[in-house]
């Protein structure tokens, strides 16, 4: 077969030139951005109407080898969600922080539940929490 023709006399009996490897490419990543922007925009209908999600620290013990944190977080959105949570140390004395992912919460609904955070060490002290809205 001469150079650029892609199938044989029997598949391709008028001889036509196969497809340019510049098209094929380009085909290809305009089906892998297409892919890319319409998984973004079903994550984003996936999460509408979550949040946004106050949060407060009810509570902190000793615990062994971190700290037992009960933590209070609200769902003020119109949908089920969840989200994730930074405890901190309320002083702002150390930059240490632990990340909390919350049960799922109900819309309009609230949940309380316990985390034994060892990023924080085990001194107690006041904490704040804050919860990201996706």
């Amino acid at each position: 077969m001469p150079p650029g023709v892609g199938l044989c006399e029997d598949c391709n009996p008028l001889g036509l030139r196969d497809a340019a490897s510049s098209q094929v490419h380009g085909t290809v990543f305009v089906a892998l951005v297409g892919a890319i922007i319409a998984l973004a925009v079903v994550a984003r209908l996936a999460v509408t109407g979550a949040g946004p999600f106050p949060a407060s620290v009810d509570g902190v013990i000793a615990a062994e080898g971190g700290l037992a944190v009960t933590l209070t977080v609200s769902n003020e959105g119109a949908a089920m969600g969840r989200t994730t949570c930074r405890v901190a140390d309320a002083g702002g004395r150390t930059n240490d922080a632990a990340l909390v992912l919350t049960p799922r919460i109900e819309a309009a609904g609230s949940i309380t539940f316990e985390r034994t955070l060892t990023e924080l060490g085990t001194a107690i002290r006041p904490l704040v929490v804050t919860c990201r809205t996706p």
